[in-house]
């Protein structure tokens, strides 16, 4: 047989082993640079059913009480899983939240979720946005009850759970086993730190030491957030929103809020709890010359650490 047909075939075998280990479902593998999450993946372990399960729910407008949105109309993936566009999330009957729709990337390495951390588990994230009265509006009873009426979802639920009797439980678990899987973690930085290969430019250097000597204090590597709670010296005459005070009563977390992620942030716009800012200058000129001092700021930012925290802007 000619060389040249031998060099095909080889060729045609690896495109196919290539296709074959694309079409592999490895369920949850966490990043190289990454360290163990804080879920629990052993007591809810991603099946390549249990993900499209999970999936499908985030996409099914029958969580709604009118059945108009999904858990993606506020968690938009092309503008990395937040509501592009909105300062403030847009639930049925375009009713107006409080809060910005944060991003639902690497959650599985939280230890509390939304800006005032209400919730302390993934898998009862969901119940929230479900219930609240200005986002889906719905009762649980009611979601079970349309979702067992489905002959397509009492087959899903029985192959990943071994019932079709649906229950909350397992709904939040299904929604979890698609979350956790919703992973930022190939960005440059992410191949600079794996030393792939990739280097920052010159400039990249630059802002990743101005970065690493002004920011990384809270936003701390490789999640760019360190999931603390931090009054951040925002004009509260625009939103008197009190955070974090709302859920523990206590007047030390009053303005409070749970330090984001600064991950695809160039998708994440608007930014800060309430949506405020739409350019990334904004938010730091906020830190050059406009943060607020009062009881509960961030000491970090009190006078004289925001000269050093600022020192960027000069």
């Amino acid at each position: 047989m000619p060389r040249k047909y031998y060099l095909i075939i080889i060729l045609f075998l690896f495109v196919l082993f290539q296709s074959f280990k694309q079409s592999i479902f490895e369920g949850f593998v966490k990043p190289e640079n990454f360290p163990e999450p804080v879920y629990d993946v052993a007591q809810n372990p991603v099946t390549k059913e249990s993900f499209e399960l999970g999936r499908k729910l985030f996409y099914e407008t029958a969580l709604s009480r009118d059945n108009s949105i999904s858990c993606g109309s506020c968690h938009v993936q092309s503008s990395a899983f937040t509501q592009h566009g909105h300062d403030v999330s847009h639930g049925i009957e375009d009713r107006l939240g409080s809060r910005n729709s944060p991003p639902i990337m690497n959650l599985a390495w939280n230890r509390s979720f939304f800006w005032d951390g209400g919730v302390f588990h993934l898998d009862l994230f969901s119940v929230s946005p479900i219930t609240n009265p200005v986002e889906m509006d719905e009762k649980m009873e009611n979601v079970l009850e349309k979702l067992r009426s489905k002959k397509e979802y009492r087959e899903k639920f029985k192959t990943v759970y071994g019932s079709d009797g649906i229950t909350g439980n397992q709904v939040f678990k299904a929604l979890s086993s698609f979350m956790i899987m919703c992973i930022s973690s190939n960005s440059k930085y992410d191949s600079v730190m794996r030393k792939t290969g990739a280097r920052f430019t010159e400039a990249e250097s630059r802002g990743y030491d101005i970065f690493s000597n002004n920011c990384s204090s809270c936003h701390k590597e490789p999640f760019f957030t360190d999931g603390s709670f931090r009054n951040n010296g925002l004009d509260n005459q625009f939103n008197p929103d009190t955070g974090r005070q709302a859920i523990t009563l206590d007047p030390e977390d009053r303005f409070k809020f749970k330090v984001p992620s600064l991950r695809n942030l160039t998708y994440t716009v608007p930014y800060m709890h309430d949506g405020r800012f739409t350019k990334i200058d904004q938010v730091l000129d906020h830190y050059a010359a406009g943060v607020q001092d009062s009881h509960t700021l961030d000491p970090l930012l009190k006078k004289k650490g925001a000269a050093r925290y600022c020192a960027y802007r000069r």
